[in-house]
């Protein structure tokens, strides 16, 4: 799955992006996920899909109740991921939440963080807005979509808020800017169990890691945050399920 999910059987060239210009295929960056491919149903690299698999795993094993949950998906493949780690420890009564736009990245005007007004990431949207058709295509694809399956389309200040998720065991951010990262921790932290993993996937775009840090100094939270690879951190709730 890792291998398909970011294609480096086929080994699809990458699109050029703000930080990371084109390049012909290059196993590292794509590992890494340092590149956009063309056609890879994921950018996050082979070390964060690592890490989503051991935080699952883990959870599933320690028996820490609750659902996954992504917010900002793209093409869907870390989400399939998750679905596809249920279905190999044949876990039927979780549930993985992919929460997106499906339009892109929101336009950071004058009235945005300032940290997201010097993120113009909206620029990119011709790459970054993946149909929620799309999306659900590809899970189709690999034969994981399913009841077990569920879409949350709009912004995430819009959705996440009311959004029906009960417990969350494991909550991936892919949100990259600062309020949209702080959006899904305000609605979504409160709800995970102890025992759970945190994943921080845009660590290292400023508006992300400042929003972060407030968060965890607004409450408290000192556990440590691990490196997953270059760009990305997680950290675990402390307690028993």
């Amino acid at each position: 799955m890792k291998r398909i999910l970011t294609n480096t059987i086929y080994r699809d060239p990458p699109i050029s992006s703000p930080t990371r210009p084109a390049v012909q295929f290059d196993d590292d960056r794509r590992a890494t996920g340092r590149d956009w491919p063309t056609v890879a149903h994921t950018m996050v690299g082979r070390a964060r899909l690592d890490n989503v698999q051991d935080c699952v795993s883990t959870v599933i094993l320690d028996d820490v109740p609750g659902d996954l949950v992504e917010t900002g998906v793209w093409r869907g493949g870390t989400s399939i991921f998750m679905r596809a780690i249920l279905r190999a420890y044949g876990v039927t009564d979780r549930v993985v939440w992919a929460a997106d736009s499906f339009e892109g990245m929101p336009v950071s005007g004058p009235e945005s963080h300032p940290s997201d007004q010097q993120t113009p990431l909206y620029r990119y949207n011709q790459v970054l807005a993946v149909s929620l058709d799309t999306v659900r295509a590809n899970f189709d694809v690999y034969g994981l979509l399913d009841d077990q399956v569920r879409f949350l389309p709009g912004w995430f200040r819009d959705t996440l808020p009311g959004a029906p998720i009960e417990r969350i065991a494991v909550l991936r951010l892919d949100g990259d800017l600062y309020e949209s990262t702080t959006d899904a921790l305000t609605s979504l932290y409160p709800k995970v169990s102890p025992g759970g993993y945190v994943i921080i996937d845009d660590y290292m775009i400023a508006a992300c890691r400042e929003a972060v840090h407030d968060f965890r100094s607004a409450h408290g939270i000192t556990a440590p945050l691990v490196a997953i690879d270059q760009d990305a951190v997680f950290w675990r709730l402390a307690g028993t399920p």
